[in-house]
C-alpha cells in the first residue's frame, strides 16, 4: 500500500510517500512546496502545489500514475470526540469547520487542502488521521475541566492533547528498545511542544487541553494563561477578546517573553549576550516542563524511562540537563558526556540511574502512514464480510 502522508502550512505544503506491507516500510519520496500564494513562490494555491506534486511523484518513478497511490493521509489536529482515524469527507470537514475557533492556525489550511485533494484526487481514500487519538486513553478525570458539564457534553469544551503521533512513536520505538519501560514521560519539545505520560504503550496524561495554544509556552503561543487575564486586558485597553486571543496564539509564548523569534537558538543568543527577558524566557520554559514532568512521575508512580523528542528536544543538550538538574532523589540523572554528545537516537542516563533517560528523533509521519495502512486494511475486510 501506497500512502502519502500531508504535512500543510497556510503557505506550505510537505509530504512523505510511504510503502506499507507485510515486508516492511519503505520511505519512497519526500518534498514540498514552500512560498504557496507568496512572493517567489512557485505554485499559486495549494491545489497547484499538489497537482505539480503528484506530477513530480509520477515524473521520479516513485509512483507510476497518480492511480498508483492507495491513500492520503493527514496529520490532522482537532475535530473534538471523533474516531482517532477517520476518512474525510463532508461530515468530517463540518466537525473540523467547528473547531476552527480552537485551533484557527491548523483547521483552515487543513480543511481547505483535504478540499483541494478530493478535487484533485477523487477517488483515491482520504484518511485523517488526529493528534488528540493517542489521548483517548486518558481518564475521565483527565478529560474534563471544572466547568458546567453541558460545556463539556453540549459544546465539546474538555482535554483533548495534541502531539499524539510524536508520543504514539515514542511509545512504539521504546517498546522496541527497552521493551521494560512500562512507565514513560515523553517530553516532545519544538516549536510547540507537550509532555506525555505513558503507561504501558498508552496515553495516561498530557500537557496540552482543549487547544494547541495551552500546556507549556510554546514558540510565539502563550501556553497556560488564565482566562480572566483577557478581561483585564480587555478592560484596561479596549481590545477584543479575538484582538488579545491572536496575539497570545502567535506574538506570545518565548518570542513574546523573550524578545527574539522564539527560535531556542536565538534565545541562547541574547541569554549570552546578557539579556534578562531571554534567561526569564528560558526560566519559564524550563519550570514548566519539570512541573509537569513532577505531575507525571506523581500519575505513574515513577517512571522507568524519560524521553526528549522534537527539534529542541534532541537538539539542545543544555535544555535537557536543565530540566533534569537537582532529580537524582526521583532517579533521574544525566551524564554530562553522553548527554552532550547525543546524536540521533541516544541513551544519556548516567550509570547507576534508575531512570533511562533517552534522545530519540521523532517520526510522526510514519506512524501516520501505518494508522492510515491499518485503518483501510480494517475498512476492507469489514466491506468483503
Amino acid at each position: 500500500m501506497k500512502v502519502l502522508v500531508s504535512n500543510i502550512g497556510s503557505t506550505s505544503f510537505k509530504y512523505r510517500l510511504f510503502a506499507i506491507d507485510e515486508a516492511g516500510e519503505t520511505e519512497l519520496a519526500s518534498g514540498g512546496v514552500e512560498r504557496i500564494g507568496g512572493p517567489g513562490g512557485e505554485c499559486p494555491d495549494h491545489g497547484a502545489a499538489i497537482a505539480a506534486t503528484m506530477k513530480r511523484l509520477v515524473a521520479d518513478g516513485a509512483l507510476a500514475s497518480p492511480d498508483d497511490l492507495d491513500a492520503v493521509a493527514f496529520k490532522a489536529v482537532m475535530a473534538g470526540d471523533c474516531d482517532p482515524v477517520c476518512r474525510v469527507d463532508d461530515a468530517l470537514l463540518a466537525r473540523m469547520e467547528y473547531f476552527v475557533p480552537i485551533a484557527p492556525a491548523h483547521n483552515p489550511p487543513y480543511i481547505a487542502a483535504m478540499r483541494m485533494f478530493r478535487a484533485t484526487l477523487a477517488g483515491t481514500p482520504l484518511v485523517a488521521c488526529f493528534e488528540p487519538g493517542f489521548h483517548a486513553s486518558n481518564p475521565p478525570r483527565r478529560r474534563h475541566y471544572a466547568c458546567p458539564p453541558e460545556w463539556a457534553d453540549r459544546f465539546g469544551v474538555k482535554r483533548y492533547g495534541f502531539h499524539g503521533a510524536s508520543h504514539n512513536y515514542i511509545a512504539t520505538r521504546l517498546a522496541t528498545l527497552m521493551p521494560s519501560a512500562g512507565r514513560i514521560v515523553s517530553c516532545h519539545l519544538g516549536g510547540s511542544s507537550s509532555l506525555c505520560a505513558i503507561r504501558d504503550g498508552q496515553s495516561v496524561a498530557t500537557s496540552m487541553g482543549l487547544s494547541p495554544q495551552s500546556g507549556l509556552p510554546q514558540s510565539k503561543r502563550a501556553g497556560d494563561f488564565d482566562a480572566y487575564g483577557l478581561k483585564l486586558m480587555m478592560s484596561q485597553t479596549g481590545r477584543t477578546a479575538d484582538d488579545l486571543l491572536a496575539e497570545l496564539g502567535s506574538a506570545a509564548g518565548l518570542a513574546g517573553l523573550s524578545g527574539t523569534s522564539g527560535d531556542m537558538r536565538d534565545i541562547r543568543a541574547a541569554i549570552a549576550a546578557g539579556s534578562k527577558r531571554a534567561k526569564l524566557a528560558m526560566d519559564v520554559f524550563v519550570t514548566a516542563i519539570r512541573d509537569y514532568l513532577g505531575a507525571y512521575l506523581v500519575e505513574l508512580g515513577g517512571c522507568d524511562a524519560l524521553v526528549f523528542t522534537g527539534g529542541i528536544g534532541t537538539h539542545d543538550a543544555d535544555l535537557r540537563a536543565d530540566v533534569c538538574a537537582g532529580l537524582a532523589f526521583a532517579g533521574i540523572a544525566m551524564d554530562e558526556r553522553r548527554n552532550q554528545s547525543a546524536k540521533g537516537e541516544a541513551r544519556i542516563d548516567a550509570d547507576g540511574a534508575s531512570v533511562a533517560c533517552w534522545v530519540l528523533p521523532t517520526n510522526e509521519e510514519l506512524i501516520v502512514a501505518r494508522q492510515t495502512a491499518a485503518f483501510l486494511a480494517d475498512d476492507t475486510k469489514e466491506r468483503n464480510v
